[in-house]
């Protein structure tokens, strides 16, 4: 008998829908998985080409220079000036990161790992591969009074969040952290739809407006942290930011000490992230012009989505970056993912990522120019 219990894999369980919505005249509209369908960029499937004559294995460390990139597009991109690059680590992909943090950190049974109460499944099964307790948590609040039994060992952030697109301000970051080191808790933010933010510059709503960027702050930003990493770790991954999602290249930084027991087991583990793969991450991390055209080609479909979606009937919720519209009929997700699959249109029923969910579906803005537009027409034509 398995010693560990793992939930069925959500997706299967669209299949039916998804016949239905592909029967519909003029094919599926498929909005369900947060999958890039644009092209790679070229300047990231040039280093990528560059790099294809690689007879050695790969530094499970990454190499000096990509280390460096990541430092240097935190100072640039994240507002995070003077992050050690020993404190990075090039991961497969960040949902790899996100299944085998746990276990990279030595969590097991009788260990608690948190993660928002709406999230992405895996931070759960991450917390059922160690053996640990997965624990959906909204608010430190409701940890109640904690003792060495019920302190979480790692508590998950996501910022931007996905499903929710919920982005989490420098004043929340910061209780958390001070909370969490208060308590011993190591803090792992998932921050890889960060360059996605669509919030209107001109409401106030982000501090500095004349600073680009960042406008989602990280939670290694020295007004989150006064200036010690320690015992906090961001991943990211440039499959969002640069339609890299084949390539499985994304980072995890932070404090030095945590990346090095993270690096021991890794090299144990031959969790190495090829070559090729590398030079692309240096490649990416190096030039901001193709991240512009991407976000720009992403907020156009969003502008035509966003009030379609909600002439429909459906209510947008959250939803200030990433690339997803958080939505809600008042009804069981289930019933809604339904209703437009009779549209031709499939998305993932907020069931997906967790109970509090179980009335939002998740619309994804990765369809192509020409897919957009027919959910778009479909929907217009088709009042809920």
């Amino acid at each position: 008998m398995p010693r560990r219990t793992l939930p069925d894999f959500p997706w299967d369980s669209l299949a039916p829908y998804r016949e239905r919505a592909s029967a519909v005249p003029g094919g599926i509209v498929d909005l369900s998985i947060g999958t890039p369908v644009d092209s790679t960029p070229a300047v990231l499937q040039e280093a990528l080409r560059e790099a294809a004559d690689a007879p050695g294995y790969p530094q499970t460390y990454g190499t000096p220079d990509l280390r460096d990139a990541v430092a240097h597009w935190f100072a640039r991109r994240r507002g995070v000036p003077g992050l050690d690059p020993a404190g990075v680590i090039p991961t497969i992909g960040s949902k790899e990161l996100v299944a085998w943090l746990p276990t990279l950190l030595d969590l097991g049974p009788g260990d608690i790992v948190g993660f928002p109460r709406v999230a992405y499944p895996t931070y759960d099964v991450g917390a059922r591969l160690a053996g640990a307790t997965p624990l959906p948590v909204d608010a430190l609040t409701a940890l109640g009074p904690l003792t060495p039994s019920t302190t979480p060992k790692l508590l998950w952030l996501n910022t931007p969040g996905n499903p929710t697109g919920k982005v989490l301000g420098v004043e929340h970051l910061r209780k958390v952290v001070q909370w969490a080191r208060q308590h011993g808790v190591i803090v792992a933010s998932d921050e890889c739809y960060a360059e996605l933010d669509w919030r209107d510059r001109r409401d106030g709503s982000i501090a500095d407006w004349a600073a680009e960027p960042p406008t989602t702050p990280s939670l290694l930003d020295p007004r989150v942290t006064d200036g010690s990493h320690e015992g906090l770790l961001v991943c990211y991954s440039l499959s969002k930011q640069s339609n890299l999602a084949g390539y499985r290249a994304a980072f995890v930084a932070g404090d030095p000490a945590l990346v090095k027991s993270i690096l021991e087991v890794r090299k144990h583990a031959g969790f190495m992230v090829p070559w090729p793969v590398q030079r692309a991450l240096v490649a990416g991390l190096s030039e901001d012009a193709h991240v512009a055209a991407i976000k720009d080609r992403y907020a156009a479909r969003r502008a035509l989505l966003k009030p379609a979606v909600e002439a429909w009937g459906l209510r947008v919720d959250d939803s200030q970056a990433g690339l997803y519209l958080w939505s809600s009929a008042g009804e069981d997700s289930w019933t809604t993912v339904g209703r437009l699959a009779d549209l031709g249109i499939l998305v993932a029923p907020g069931a997906f990522y967790g109970a509090a969910g179980a009335q939002h579906v998740r619309v994804a803005l990765t369809g192509t120019d020409e897919r957009i537009a027919a959910a778009v027409t479909r929907l217009s034509a088709s009042p809920a």
